[in-house]
C-alpha cells in the first residue's frame, strides 16, 4: 500500500522545529500500518507501545513526568533501546492512558530531540471530555480512507494516476472508459484499507462486502462500549439515519426524521461523539459566501459518512450495480456522489466545505470552500449532464473569480467556468488559478 500520508510524515521528520505528532481519524484507516511503516523506513528501531488494556503504562504515566524515567520504561516495555537518534516512538491507542498525552509537552519542552507520534481510534472523544491536553506542543496529521489516486496506486494503475496529475487532456481522454471503470470499483470498495487490500488480493466484491459489514458491526459495537449510556439509542439513530438523509434532494440533515418532534439540543451529543469517533462529517450551510467562511455559518448542514464504501455496504448497495453501467453514480440521487467528492476534497486536498443554499429560492452549491483570499463554488454532477442552474444562480450574484463543476463528462474551460471529471477530482488544486494549499501540520 502507498499513503500520500507517507511524504507528510518525511517532511514531519526533517523539520527542525519538529514536535511530537498526533495522528487523528477513525478506527481501522490504517493509522498503525502507516505509523510501523514510516518507522521502518526511516528509523533504525521502532519502539511500539500499544496502550489499550496496558495496565503497566497507565501505572507509569501516573508518575512524574521525568523524561529519563518514562524513556527507562518504555525501554523495558518495548524491549528496544531507545535512541534519540535513530528510534521511532510510538504511542498506540493513545486516548486510553491520558497522562501519555499530557507527557507530549514535558517531550516537547525537555526532550525535542525524540521523534513521538501518538494516535488512537477514540482520540477525538477523549479529547473532548476535557484531557488535560498538550496545546500548542504538538503537531496533527489527520488520516483518512484511501482516496481515489490512492486506489489507483493499490491497484497497479500508477501511470493512470501520474496521467491525471499532467492534465494532459488529450491524452487522458482516451482513457476515460478505465477510470470510470476504475471509479465504479471504487464507489463499491471505497478506501478502507482492508477492504482495499481484499480486492487486490482476491479480486471478490462479496468479501469486500462481508469486510464493510464487519468494520460497521465493529463500529457500532464501540457505541456500546465507550459513548455514554444515555446517548447511545440516540447515536444509533443519527448511524442508521444517515444513508436515508442523503436521498433527500437537498441532502441537509432533518431531525424531524429521526423521530416526530425531534429537536437540535437532544442529538448534540450523539452527533458530537460520532464526529469525535471520525465516523462522519458536517458539511455546514451558508448563505454569505464570504470571509472567512466560518464566521457566516446558517442553519443547516449535510451529514456524511467517512467512506463511500461504507455508505454503499449501510445501503445494501447490491454489488451487481458494478456491472449495470454508470447507475452507481447516481444511486440514492446521486448521494454516493457528493459522499465521494466531499471525501476527495478532504484527504486529497485537506478543504473543509461547506454548502451554499439562496433563502428565496431553491438555488443550491453542493461545495463551497476557500482558498485563500478566494471563494470557490463547487458543483457535483452524477451523470454527464452539464446543466448548473444554481451555479449559474450563485455566480451571477457573486461573481467568482473561479468556479468549478465535476461530472462524468470530460475536461472542458468554459470562461470561468472548469468542468472537471469526477475520476480527476484530484486535479482540483491545478484548476483554479491560485493554488490550494496542502495538507498542514
Amino acid at each position: 500500500m502507498k499513503r500520500h500520508a507517507m511524504r507528510i510524515l518525511e517532511e514531519w521528520k526533517n523539520n527542525p522545529a519538529r514536535k511530537p505528532l498526533i495522528i487523528r481519524g477513525a478506527r481501522q484507516v490504517g493509522k498503525t500500518w502507516l505509523m510501523k511503516e514510516f518507522g521502518k523506513k526511516f528509523f533504525a528501531n521502532i519502539a511500539y507501545i500499544n496502550f489499550e488494556n496496558n495496565v503497566r503504562m497507565q501505572q507509569v504515566f501516573q508518575g512524574d513526568f521525568s523524561i529519563k524515567r518514562l524513556i527507562a520504561a518504555l525501554q523495558i516495555e518495548s524491549g528496544i533501546s531507545i535512541s534519540a537518534q535513530n528510534t521511532l516512538l510510538i504511542f498506540d491507542e493513545v486516548q486510553e492512558v491520558p497522562q501519555a498525552l499530557t507527557a507530549l509537552k514535558y517531550f516537547q519542552e525537555n526532550a525535542p530531540e525524540y521523534a513521538i507520534i501518538a494516535a488512537g481510534s477514540l482520540l477525538g472523544v477523549a479529547m473532548h471530555k476535557g484531557t488535560s491536553f498538550p496545546v500548542g506542543k504538538v503537531f496533527f496529521m489527520d488520516l483518512y480512507p484511501m482516496s481515489f489516486t490512492e486506489f489507483l496506486d493499490a491497484t497497479g494503475n500508477e501511470n493512470l494516476h501520474e496521467l491525471i496529475q499532467q492534465r494532459d487532456w488529450d491524452l487522458v481522454t482516451p482513457f476515460k472508459n478505465r477510470y470510470i471503470e476504475l471509479l465504479r470499483s471504487y464507489y463499491f470498495i471505497g478506501g478502507m484499507p482492508e477492504a482495499v487490500a481484499s480486492f487486490v488480493n482476491q479480486n471478490n466484491y462479496s468479501e469486500v462486502r462481508a469486510i464493510q459489514i464487519r468494520l460497521l458491526t465493529a463500529y457500532e459495537q464501540d457505541f456500546s462500549k465507550h459513548a455514554p449510556i444515555q446517548a447511545i439509542p440516540r447515536i444509533k439513530m443519527v448511524w442508521n439515519s444517515i444513508p436515508a438523509q442523503l436521498a433527500r434532494d437537498n441532502r441537509k440533515f432533518i431531525y424531524g426524521s429521526l423521530r416526530k418532534g425531534a429537536r437540535a439540543k437532544d442529538f448534540e451529543l450523539a452527533i458530537q461523539w460520532l464526529h469525535d469517533c471520525g465516523l462522519i462529517y458536517q458539511v455546514q450551510r451558508i448563505t454569505k459566501p464570504a470571509m472567512p467562511l466560518t464566521a457566516y455559518p446558517a442553519s443547516g448542514f449535510k451529514m456524511f459518512m467517512l467512506d463511500v464504501g461504507l455508505l454503499a455496504a449501510k445501503s445494501r448497495l447490491d454489488d451487481r450495480s458494478i456491472l449495470e453501467g454508470n447507475t452507481i453514480f447516481e444511486e440514492f440521487k446521486g448521494s454516493l456522489t457528493e459522499q465521494y467528492v466531499q471525501q476527495q476534497l478532504r484527504s486529497e486536498l485537506a478543504i473543509t466545505p461547506c454548502y451554499w443554499s439562496n433563502e428565496n429560492s431553491h438555488a443550491e452549491v453542493d461545495f463551497v470552500f476557500q482558498n485563500g483570499a478566494d471563494i470557490i463554488p463547487l458543483e457535483v454532477k452524477a451523470a454527464e449532464n452539464l446543466q448548473s442552474k444554481s451555479l449559474k444562480s450563485y455566480c451571477a450574484k457573486y461573481s467568482p473569480k473561479v468556479a468549478l463543476r465535476t461530472s462524468m463528462s470530460d475536461y472542458r474551460q468554459e470562461v470561468n467556468l472548469t468542468n472537471l471529471p469526477l475520476y480527476a477530482i484530484s486535479t482540483i488544486n491545478k484548476a483554479s488559478t491560485v493554488s490550494i494549499g496542502v495538507v498542514a501540520l
